[in-house]
């Protein structure tokens, strides 16, 4: 799918020799403000949106064990990174009872290790025993607080991520309470410290352990969660305003159902129901694998990325021939996003920001820069590599499909996504024979 865009880098000669010497140029550090050199030097816009916020570059990090510190997230703003969602809380009532409790594990360890995908393509995963945020909820507000103050003069968003009551198959109850008490108690932190003006997004964490409880062991439970969930934030919020995502996971299903998924939130939710935006999509889960003691554990790699492609391409490929409606929600696209080429594949599905976990935690070997933070190793790798890296095919795309120089990160998912355009056309056959 798509291999005729994305089979070979084609870029001017001089555009090449420039991102050759800029990858090098920039191993001690990168250029800063980022984005306006990138702006002048390569024609290129990167700001994009991230749950109707502006963000400077398309890259985050998503929630995880590298966002439950203050020190992180000053560190990655000072960095440059996009935008930062924090680690997932746990939703309570106002009597401190949280119904997914199991949920709120303390890493005990982590390892960063190899990883062989089924194709035989080699990748990184994290395995870590540890889940949602482990302290009180009232620590985690601080937090809140805190990196919202912070990030003030910096640019960088920072959004909550938070995993609501979910029931089980035949619990008819959502708890309310959990909805409410918690939603409510954020909103107050976002009016106090927030950006002036804005609507808070929040994501709603399916997280990827979830894939392997019992609780989502029915695929019309599922769907139950997805096209309720949103509707009973926004109630909880109300009469506030409040953008909400869903983190969609990767279910133990087959292929089809992911797509039954994506389908059921945007043709079936309504109104109310129907979320602001997507983030898709989560980690795999491996129910025979173990660690630490514990039997079951998530993973990313090669698969991830091949399966979360290939399921929104063939939603994509669906939409282009009229068989469903287009999907117009905004998606912040995750799941081994360790080059920007695989975020320039992202970006042909209609993913306008991309998260990352793991890619900050590889040894200090596998990146090319020699001093800094691990995010900002990242970052240029991710950037200006000069076959690997997003600029590079940045260029190849707006050489490809005649983007007009000035659009941005977001046009250019919005473009890729238009019925009208000719990304999917030669896609389409494969996907339906």
């Amino acid at each position: 799918m798509l291999s005729s865009v994305l089979k070979e880098l084609e870029i001017d000669p001089s555009s090449r020799s420039t991102l050759a010497g800029d990858y090098e140029r920039f191993a001690d550090g990168l250029p800063h403000p980022l984005e306006e050199y990138v702006r002048d030097r390569y024609e290129i816009n990167l700001s994009s949106e991230y749950g109707g916020l502006s963000i400077k570059n398309p890259f985050g990090k998503g929630s995880g064990q590298l966002s439950l510190n203050v020190s992180q997230v000053r560190r990655d703003a000072e960095d440059g990174l996009g935008f930062v969602i924090l680690k997932t809380i746990i939703a309570e009532d106002e009597r401190g009872a949280q119904s997914m409790s199991e949920w709120a594990i303390h890493e005990t360890r982590m390892i960063v290790e190899r990883i062989k995908g089924a194709n035989g393509s080699e990748g990184w995963t994290v395995t870590w025993k540890g889940r949602g945020w482990y302290d009180t909820f009232e620590k985690y507000l601080e937090f809140f607080g805190e990196s919202l103050r912070v990030v003030q003069d910096m640019g960088m968003p920072v959004v909550p991520s938070c995993k609501y009551h979910l029931p089980r198959n035949g619990e008819g109850e959502w708890k309310l309470g959990e909805y409410q008490y918690t939603t409510r108690r954020l909103l107050e932190v976002w009016k106090q410290h927030g950006p002036q003006g804005l609507t808070m997004p929040i994501e709603k964490d399916f997280s990827p352990t979830l894939a392997g409880s019992d609780r989502a062991a029915q695929k019309h439970t599922i769907l139950r969660w997805l096209m309720r969930v949103t509707g009973l934030i926004r109630q909880a919020a109300s009469p506030i305003p409040i953008k909400v995502g869903l983190k969609v996971f990767n279910a133990v299903f087959e292929d089809a159902f992911q797509l039954e998924m994506l389908r059921a939130i945007n043709e079936r939710c309504e109104a109310e129901d129907a979320p602001d935006f997507l983030v898709y999509g989560n980690r795999l889960f491996d129910p025979d694998r173990e660690f630490d003691g514990v039997r079951g554990v998530a993973y990313g790699g090669p698969d991830l990325s091949e399966r979360n492609l290939a399921v929104l391409g063939s939603m994509r490929a669906l939409e282009h021939v009229g068989q469903i409606p287009i999907c117009l929600l905004p998606i912040s696209a995750t799941g081994n996003i360790v080059t920007g080429r695989i975020a320039a594949e992202y970006l042909l599905r209609g993913a306008s920001s991309f998260q990352i976990h793991t890619y900050f935690q590889l040894p200090s070997s596998e990146y090319k820069m020699r001093t800094g933070s691990k995010t900002a190793r990242a970052l240029h790798e991710l950037y200006f590599h000069p076959e690997e890296g997003l600029l590079a095919w940045l260029l190849h795309l707006r050489r490809a499909f005649d983007w007009p120089v000035d659009w941005n990160i977001k046009q250019m998912a919005e473009f890729c996504v238009d019925p009208a355009n000719r990304v999917w056309a030669s896609a389409t056959a494969s996907v339906l024979r």
